[in-house]
């Protein structure tokens, strides 16, 4: 059953404390201590540092706004450092059955296509408590921010800007969710951890540089072509049509469109490719 696989997994993960701190802590802890360096330094050399800093480091201002330091967070979520670190937790579920050779005794006990959706579930809990652990550092960095610098805080969000947050959150999610499931078909046909590692990383590299490739070949940015072949631009495309304003009303008018396409895309067809490709393997020869 379904339920007995996801039981399982998460069982396995959980005394696997390594790989949840490198998914789910590491980021969040080293940015809250830079960013509170950061503040520090900044407030010790207040005199020579007046009239150079940006507005998010001011050293005087008005009350600091937890509600757009919220939003700010949200729509960075899905950020690299968070994608490769998930990668971690992901990529040791994904392949960790290959590398100790215990598929052909968890197998016979469950279906493989349960066995396969139990870990992907678990890996989508990691996610959202991995950018929970993200968002939950940024807001104690606003609060660290309001200390060092002696700022009133505030908290002010419109019913609109909840709504951002929600969508800004969910987008994220979804973002990093597909980046795993390039791991899943890598771990799958690779039987390997370390393709599982580094073929998600290898190919979002490339496609984070393809959009700028496709343009300089006379590819129109408008087209179906850039969001197609690169999901952090259709994640893009998505996360300024939520944003709104200026950048929002220039974009085309399938935007929204392609960018969702693209996303659903990106996660179905690697993750049915690595069910059809686990489902037909011979477990054997591990």
């Amino acid at each position: 059953m379904l339920a007995d696989a996801v039981r399982a997994e998460s069982y396995r993960l959980a005394q696997n404390r390594t790989a949840l701190f490198w998914s789910v802590l590491f980021v969040p802890l080293i940015s809250l201590a830079l960013s509170t360096a950061t503040f520090v330094f900044t407030k010790a050399n207040e005199a020579a540092l007046v009239g150079k800093l940006p507005p998010e480091l001011a050293v005087r201002g008005g009350p600091l706004n937890l509600g757009d330091v919220l939003i700010d967070s949200v729509g960075d979520l899905a950020n690299p450092a968070v994608l490769m670190f998930v990668l971690i937790g992901a990529a040791t579920l994904y392949a960790g059955d290959y590398r100790w050779e215990t598929w052909r005794l968890i197998s016979a006990r469950n279906r493989r296509t349960n066995l396969v959706l139990g870990k992907v579930i678990v890996v989508a809990g990691v996610i959202l408590a991995a950018t929970l652990a993200v968002f939950v550092a940024d807001v104690a960095s606003g609060g660290i921010r309001a200390l060092v610098f002696n700022r009133p805080l505030a908290f002010s969000v419109s019913g609109e800007g909840w709504a951002d947050i929600g969508q800004l959150a969910l987008l994220s999610w979804a973002r990093i969710l597909q980046f795993t499931m390039m791991a899943l078909l890598a771990a799958t046909v690779t039987r390997s951890l370390l393709a599982a590692l580094f073929a998600p990383l290898v190919i979002g590299v490339a496609q984070f540089f393809l959009p700028q490739l496709l343009a300089q070949m006379g590819v129109s940015p408008d087209s179906w072509i850039p969001p197609l072949v690169s999901p952090g631009f259709a994640t893009d495309l998505i996360k300024t049509a939520i944003q709104g304003g200026l950048p929002a009303a220039s974009l085309p008018d399938q935007a929204v469109t392609q960018g969702v396409v693209s996303l659903l895309a990106w996660t179905a067809l690697p993750f049915a490719a690595a069910v059809a490709w686990f489902n037909r393997q011979d477990l054997s020869k591990e």
